[in-house]
């Protein structure tokens, strides 16, 4: 089992302000990246922030996605990856990677990403958010911290 795992948290639409990866070589976790990043203008979404409790204050001094991008690119390129919700991480890759002029078919990675909300859902769990599928399998998860939550993701694509 090799692949990357990888959660954003958003600002805004599909802008991020932090990312987690983390990278499974054999089964085992070989590396794990998290990094705030300040979206364009720094501006957030009230609902945003209640969600992942981010604010432009966290984010002002934060390396924009630009800048964070070649620590992104080396975890991701030419692996498998997975997602929780694997379409919503993915755009926010894709579109993040368009404003800023960058193209999306360099990295070498599939159209569509493992996703294990598909994978768990598939195996009879409902609700399948990531915290109700950590809790159905004892994952523990400080939800909405993207790091956590990649965690969770590559022990749940362990786990399948």
């Amino acid at each position: 089992m090799t692949f990357t795992a990888i959660d954003f948290e958003i600002a805004t639409a599909f802008h991020p302000c932090s990312v987690g990866i983390v990278t499974v070589e054999n089964g085992i976790v070989v590396d794990e990246f998290v990094t705030l990043i300040q979206p364009p203008n720094n501006q957030y979404n009230p609902f945003t922030i209640q969600v992942h409790g981010i604010y432009p204050s966290d984010t002002a001094r934060a390396q924009n996605f630009l800048q964070v991008f070649p620590e992104i690119q080396k975890r991701l390129q030419n692996r498998v990856v997975v997602a929780h919700n694997e379409s919503f991480d993915r755009n926010v890759l894709a579109k993040s990677m368009a404003y800023y002029g960058l193209n999306y078919t360099d990295l070498n990675i599939a159209d569509k990403w493992e996703c294990t909300v598909k994978i768990y859902k598939a195996k009879g769990v409902k609700p399948t958010k990531l915290s109700d599928c950590c809790k159905v399998m004892n994952i523990s998860l400080n939800h909405h911290e993207a790091l956590s939550d990649a965690r969770a993701c590559a022990q749940l694509y362990l786990m399948r």
